[in-house]
Protein backbone atom coordinates (compact mmCIF):
# COMPACT_ATOMS: atom_id res chain seq x y z
CA UNK A 1 0.00 0.00 0.00
CA UNK A 2 1.06 3.43 -0.74
CA UNK A 3 1.43 5.59 3.04
CA UNK A 4 3.48 8.49 4.44
CA UNK A 5 6.26 7.32 6.75
CA UNK A 6 8.63 9.86 8.60
CA UNK A 7 11.84 8.23 9.21
CA UNK A 8 13.26 10.63 11.65
CA UNK A 9 11.81 14.24 12.80
CA UNK A 10 12.07 17.59 11.26
CA UNK A 11 10.27 19.41 8.48
CA UNK A 12 7.43 18.90 5.95
CA UNK A 13 10.62 17.04 3.69
CA UNK A 14 10.42 14.71 6.14
CA UNK A 15 7.23 13.46 5.18
CA UNK A 16 7.85 10.58 2.69
CA UNK A 17 5.69 9.33 0.15
CA UNK A 18 6.53 5.38 0.26
CA UNK A 19 5.27 1.66 -0.26
CA UNK A 20 5.21 -0.39 2.90
CA UNK A 21 3.78 -3.71 3.31
CA UNK A 22 -0.61 -3.41 3.84
CA UNK A 23 -0.79 -4.57 7.73
CA UNK A 24 -1.74 -8.45 8.29
CA UNK A 25 -4.89 -8.58 10.44
CA UNK A 26 -4.67 -9.73 14.59
CA UNK A 27 -6.82 -11.20 16.66
CA UNK A 28 -9.00 -7.52 18.60
CA UNK A 29 -7.48 -5.48 15.28
CA UNK A 30 -9.29 -5.07 12.26
CA UNK A 31 -8.10 -3.54 8.70
CA UNK A 32 -9.66 -0.22 7.35
CA UNK A 33 -9.42 1.09 3.78
CA UNK A 34 -8.70 4.71 4.72
CA UNK A 35 -11.16 7.10 2.89
CA UNK A 36 -9.61 10.04 3.87
CA UNK A 37 -8.22 11.79 6.98
CA UNK A 38 -7.61 15.22 8.12
CA UNK A 39 -3.98 16.96 9.60
CA UNK A 40 -3.75 17.64 12.86
CA UNK A 41 -1.66 20.42 14.67
CA UNK A 42 -0.45 17.28 17.33
CA UNK A 43 0.80 15.82 13.76
CA UNK A 44 3.29 18.40 13.27
CA UNK A 45 4.50 18.51 16.89
CA UNK A 46 5.50 14.92 16.16
CA UNK A 47 6.78 14.77 12.96
CA UNK A 48 8.85 17.65 14.84
CA UNK A 49 10.00 14.85 17.35
CA UNK A 50 8.24 16.64 19.93
CA UNK A 51 5.99 14.06 21.04
CA UNK A 52 9.22 12.19 23.22
CA UNK A 53 7.32 8.44 23.51
CA UNK A 54 6.76 8.16 19.93
CA UNK A 55 9.62 6.11 18.05
CA UNK A 56 10.68 6.67 13.96
CA UNK A 57 9.80 5.29 11.40
CA UNK A 58 6.22 5.76 12.17
CA UNK A 59 3.43 6.39 10.30
CA UNK A 60 1.59 9.12 11.68
CA UNK A 61 -1.97 9.76 11.55
CA UNK A 62 -5.01 10.25 14.73
CA UNK A 63 -7.45 9.81 12.69
CA UNK A 64 -8.99 8.10 9.68
CA UNK A 65 -12.13 7.66 8.14
CA UNK A 66 -13.19 4.98 5.80
CA UNK A 67 -14.50 1.17 5.34
CA UNK A 68 -13.73 -2.18 7.07
CA UNK A 69 -11.37 -3.93 4.26
CA UNK A 70 -11.16 -7.35 6.99
CA UNK A 71 -12.42 -7.92 10.00
CA UNK A 72 -11.74 -9.89 13.45
CA UNK A 73 -14.73 -8.87 14.56
CA UNK A 74 -17.80 -10.17 11.90
CA UNK A 75 -20.85 -8.51 14.42
CA UNK A 76 -19.53 -5.28 15.04
CA UNK A 77 -17.25 -4.23 12.06
CA UNK A 78 -18.26 -5.78 9.45
CA UNK A 79 -16.69 -6.03 6.06
CA UNK A 80 -18.18 -2.76 4.25
CA UNK A 81 -19.01 -0.64 7.37
CA UNK A 82 -18.34 2.82 7.47
CA UNK A 83 -16.15 3.74 10.51
CA UNK A 84 -14.47 6.57 11.98
CA UNK A 85 -11.68 6.14 14.42
CA UNK A 86 -10.09 8.71 16.24
CA UNK A 87 -6.73 9.39 18.92
CA UNK A 88 -6.07 6.13 20.79
CA UNK A 89 -2.12 5.63 20.15
CA UNK A 90 -2.79 5.66 16.10
CA UNK A 91 -0.05 7.32 15.04
CA UNK A 92 2.17 7.42 18.10
CA UNK A 93 2.61 3.91 19.88
CA UNK A 94 1.71 2.23 16.22
CA UNK A 95 0.96 3.00 12.70
CA UNK A 96 -1.82 5.63 11.77
CA UNK A 97 -3.93 7.23 9.26
CA UNK A 98 -1.76 8.56 6.74
CA UNK A 99 -2.17 5.49 4.48
CA UNK A 100 -4.30 3.60 1.88
CA UNK A 101 -5.25 1.61 5.30
CA UNK A 102 -4.64 1.15 8.44
CA UNK A 103 -4.67 -1.38 10.87
CA UNK A 104 -6.55 -0.77 14.62
CA UNK A 105 -7.74 -2.24 17.68
CA UNK A 106 -11.23 -3.04 17.46
CA UNK A 107 -12.18 -1.04 20.53
CA UNK A 108 -11.45 2.34 19.17
CA UNK A 109 -13.39 1.53 15.76
CA UNK A 110 -16.46 3.01 15.76
CA UNK A 111 -19.24 2.16 13.10
CA UNK A 112 -21.07 5.07 11.98
CA UNK A 113 -24.39 5.80 9.67
CA UNK A 114 -24.30 9.28 8.10
CA UNK A 115 -25.57 10.40 4.53
CA UNK A 116 -22.48 12.80 4.39
CA UNK A 117 -19.69 12.49 1.27
CA UNK A 118 -16.51 11.27 2.44
CA UNK A 119 -14.97 14.50 1.65
CA UNK A 120 -17.43 15.87 4.84
CA UNK A 121 -16.79 12.82 7.08
CA UNK A 122 -13.30 13.21 6.30
CA UNK A 123 -13.58 16.72 8.04
CA UNK A 124 -15.23 15.05 11.09
CA UNK A 125 -13.74 13.21 13.33
CA UNK A 126 -11.04 14.99 15.40
CA UNK A 127 -12.25 18.65 14.58
CA UNK A 128 -15.90 18.55 14.65
CA UNK A 129 -15.62 15.49 17.67
CA UNK A 130 -13.79 18.29 19.71
CA UNK A 131 -15.64 21.45 18.49
CA UNK A 132 -18.62 19.75 20.10
CA UNK A 133 -17.46 18.19 23.11
CA UNK A 134 -16.15 21.96 23.94
CA UNK A 135 -19.25 23.25 23.06
CA UNK A 136 -21.00 20.45 25.58
CA UNK A 137 -18.41 21.70 28.27
CA UNK A 138 -19.20 25.18 27.88
CA UNK A 139 -23.31 24.94 28.55
CA UNK A 140 -23.87 27.56 25.80
CA UNK A 141 -26.64 29.27 25.52
CA UNK A 142 -28.58 31.63 23.01
CA UNK A 143 -28.20 34.80 25.26
CA UNK A 144 -24.33 34.36 25.69
CA UNK A 145 -21.36 36.43 24.57
CA UNK A 146 -18.91 33.79 23.06
CA UNK A 147 -14.81 34.05 22.35
CA UNK A 148 -13.10 32.06 20.36
CA UNK A 149 -9.50 32.05 20.87
CA UNK A 150 -7.81 30.13 17.83
CA UNK A 151 -10.32 31.00 15.35
CA UNK A 152 -8.87 30.58 12.02
CA UNK A 153 -8.02 26.85 13.83
CA UNK A 154 -9.77 23.95 12.21
CA UNK A 155 -11.32 23.53 15.57
CA UNK A 156 -12.24 27.46 15.56
CA UNK A 157 -14.02 27.36 12.91
CA UNK A 158 -16.35 24.38 13.54
CA UNK A 159 -17.17 25.23 16.61
CA UNK A 160 -18.18 28.67 14.96
CA UNK A 161 -20.32 26.29 12.87
CA UNK A 162 -21.22 24.11 15.57
CA UNK A 163 -22.73 27.47 16.77
CA UNK A 164 -24.31 28.80 13.96
CA UNK A 165 -26.19 26.09 13.20
CA UNK A 166 -28.26 26.27 16.78
CA UNK A 167 -28.36 29.62 18.03
CA UNK A 168 -27.95 31.65 14.43
CA UNK A 169 -28.12 35.09 15.92
CA UNK A 170 -25.50 34.55 18.93
CA UNK A 171 -22.94 36.41 19.47
CA UNK A 172 -19.24 34.97 18.71
CA UNK A 173 -16.43 36.84 18.30
CA UNK A 174 -12.66 35.01 17.10
CA UNK A 175 -9.38 35.74 17.47
CA UNK A 176 -6.74 36.13 14.98
CA UNK A 177 -2.86 37.09 15.19
CA UNK A 178 -2.92 37.92 11.45
CA UNK A 179 -4.52 41.07 10.10
CA UNK A 180 -5.04 39.63 6.86
CA UNK A 181 -7.33 37.09 8.18
CA UNK A 182 -9.80 39.40 9.38
CA UNK A 183 -11.88 39.24 6.19
CA UNK A 184 -12.16 35.54 6.12
CA UNK A 185 -13.14 35.19 9.74
CA UNK A 186 -15.87 37.93 9.11
CA UNK A 187 -16.97 36.19 5.89
CA UNK A 188 -16.89 32.54 7.84
CA UNK A 189 -19.87 34.10 10.13
CA UNK A 190 -17.91 35.72 13.33
CA UNK A 191 -19.46 38.86 14.81
CA UNK A 192 -16.33 40.98 15.20
CA UNK A 193 -12.31 39.80 15.32
CA UNK A 194 -10.49 40.44 18.14
CA UNK A 195 -6.29 40.71 17.09
CA UNK A 196 -4.07 38.53 18.97
CA UNK A 197 -0.77 39.96 20.05
CA UNK A 198 2.06 38.79 21.79
CA UNK A 199 -0.58 36.49 23.55
CA UNK A 200 -2.64 39.82 24.88
CA UNK A 201 -6.18 40.34 23.04
CA UNK A 202 -6.80 43.70 21.82
CA UNK A 203 -9.93 44.91 23.44
CA UNK A 204 -11.82 45.37 26.14
CA UNK A 205 -14.63 43.04 25.60
CA UNK A 206 -15.76 40.36 28.20
CA UNK A 207 -17.83 36.88 27.58
CA UNK A 208 -19.72 34.85 28.81
CA UNK A 209 -17.90 32.20 27.33
CA UNK A 210 -14.30 31.52 26.15
CA UNK A 211 -13.10 28.52 23.89
CA UNK A 212 -9.38 28.40 24.59
CA UNK A 213 -7.37 27.01 21.95
CA UNK A 214 -4.26 28.52 21.77
CA UNK A 215 -4.14 26.94 25.55
CA UNK A 216 -1.94 27.52 28.38
CA UNK A 217 0.05 30.47 26.98
CA UNK A 218 -3.05 32.38 26.96
CA UNK A 219 -5.29 31.10 29.57
CA UNK A 220 -4.71 33.57 32.40
CA UNK A 221 -5.03 36.52 29.91
CA UNK A 222 -8.21 35.09 28.55
CA UNK A 223 -9.40 34.81 31.68
CA UNK A 224 -9.11 39.12 32.28
CA UNK A 225 -11.83 38.92 29.44
CA UNK A 226 -14.07 36.96 31.29
CA UNK A 227 -16.98 38.11 32.90
CA UNK A 228 -18.54 36.82 36.34
CA UNK A 229 -19.68 33.25 36.50
CA UNK A 230 -18.13 32.67 32.66
CA UNK A 231 -16.78 29.45 31.65
CA UNK A 232 -13.23 29.30 29.69
CA UNK A 233 -12.56 25.34 28.19
CA UNK A 234 -9.35 24.97 27.44
CA UNK A 235 -8.88 22.62 24.12
CA UNK A 236 -6.40 23.58 22.29
CA UNK A 237 -2.66 23.67 22.61
CA UNK A 238 -1.86 26.13 19.62
CA UNK A 239 0.46 28.47 21.54
CA UNK A 240 2.76 25.33 22.26
CA UNK A 241 2.50 25.33 25.60
CA UNK A 242 1.31 22.17 27.39
CA UNK A 243 0.90 23.44 31.11
CA UNK A 244 -0.38 26.41 32.94
CA UNK A 245 2.20 28.01 35.18
CA UNK A 246 2.01 31.23 37.22
CA UNK A 247 -1.63 31.07 37.67
CA UNK A 248 -2.93 32.38 41.00
CA UNK A 249 -7.04 30.29 40.98
CA UNK A 250 -7.91 33.06 43.69
CA UNK A 251 -7.23 35.93 41.62
CA UNK A 252 -6.71 35.62 38.29
CA UNK A 253 -9.87 33.45 37.44
CA UNK A 254 -11.86 36.76 38.40
CA UNK A 255 -14.78 34.81 39.21
CA UNK A 256 -14.90 32.48 36.48
CA UNK A 257 -14.65 28.85 35.61
CA UNK A 258 -11.91 26.74 33.70
CA UNK A 259 -12.77 23.09 32.37
CA UNK A 260 -11.07 21.56 29.46
CA UNK A 261 -11.75 18.83 26.75
CA UNK A 262 -9.57 16.12 25.77
CA UNK A 263 -10.83 14.25 22.83
CA UNK A 264 -9.65 11.09 23.61
CA UNK A 265 -12.69 10.76 25.94
CA UNK A 266 -14.87 8.87 23.05
CA UNK A 267 -17.23 6.68 21.97
CA UNK A 268 -19.54 5.28 19.59
CA UNK A 269 -22.41 6.22 21.36
CA UNK A 270 -20.93 10.02 21.47
CA UNK A 271 -19.39 10.30 17.55
CA UNK A 272 -23.19 9.07 16.73
CA UNK A 273 -24.56 11.98 18.98
CA UNK A 274 -22.35 14.74 17.17
CA UNK A 275 -23.55 13.01 13.33
CA UNK A 276 -26.86 13.34 14.66
CA UNK A 277 -26.39 17.07 15.72
CA UNK A 278 -24.76 17.98 12.16
CA UNK A 279 -27.78 16.79 10.39
CA UNK A 280 -30.38 18.19 12.94
CA UNK A 281 -29.18 21.22 12.01
CA UNK A 282 -27.79 20.88 8.73
CA UNK A 283 -24.13 21.66 9.39
CA UNK A 284 -22.00 22.50 6.61
CA UNK A 285 -18.84 20.56 7.56
CA UNK A 286 -16.97 20.71 3.75
CA UNK A 287 -13.05 20.63 4.47
CA UNK A 288 -11.33 24.50 3.73
CA UNK A 289 -8.32 22.60 1.86
CA UNK A 290 -7.89 19.16 0.21
CA UNK A 291 -5.25 17.43 -0.49
CA UNK A 292 -3.70 14.33 -1.99
CA UNK A 293 -1.75 11.30 0.02
CA UNK A 294 1.12 11.92 -2.23
CA UNK A 295 0.76 15.91 -1.00
CA UNK A 296 0.50 15.07 2.49
CA UNK A 297 3.73 17.04 2.69
CA UNK A 298 2.36 20.06 1.28
CA UNK A 299 -0.64 19.90 3.42
CA UNK A 300 1.66 20.14 6.56
CA UNK A 301 3.26 23.09 4.51
CA UNK A 302 -0.02 24.86 4.49
CA UNK A 303 -1.56 24.34 8.06
CA UNK A 304 2.42 25.74 9.35
CA UNK A 305 1.85 28.33 6.96
CA UNK A 306 0.59 31.80 7.76
CA UNK A 307 -1.78 31.50 4.69
CA UNK A 308 -3.47 28.37 6.93
CA UNK A 309 -7.75 28.65 7.39
CA UNK A 310 -10.40 25.77 8.97
CA UNK A 311 -9.93 22.45 8.45
CA UNK A 312 -6.94 20.32 6.20
CA UNK A 313 -7.98 16.97 5.18
CA UNK A 314 -6.40 14.60 2.81
CA UNK A 315 -8.05 12.15 0.54
CA UNK A 316 -7.52 8.59 -1.04
CA UNK A 317 -7.72 8.11 -4.54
Amino acid sequence: MKAIVVYEAGGPEKLVYTEVPTPKVKPGWSLIQVKGFGINHSEIFTRQGLSPSVQFPRILGIEAVGVIAETSDETKLPVGQKVISIMGEMGRDFDGGYGEYVLLPNEQIYPVTTDLSWEELTAVPETFYTAFGSMLRLKINAADKVLVRGGTSGVGIAFLKLLRGKFATIEVDGTSRNLEKVDALLAAGFSDVVIDRDGQLQTEKKYDKILELVGPATIKDSFTHILPEGIVCSTGQLGGKWYLEEFDPIIDSNGGYLTGFYSNDVSSAQINQLLDYLAAYQINVKPEKIFSLKDTQKAHEYLESSRSFGKVVVMND
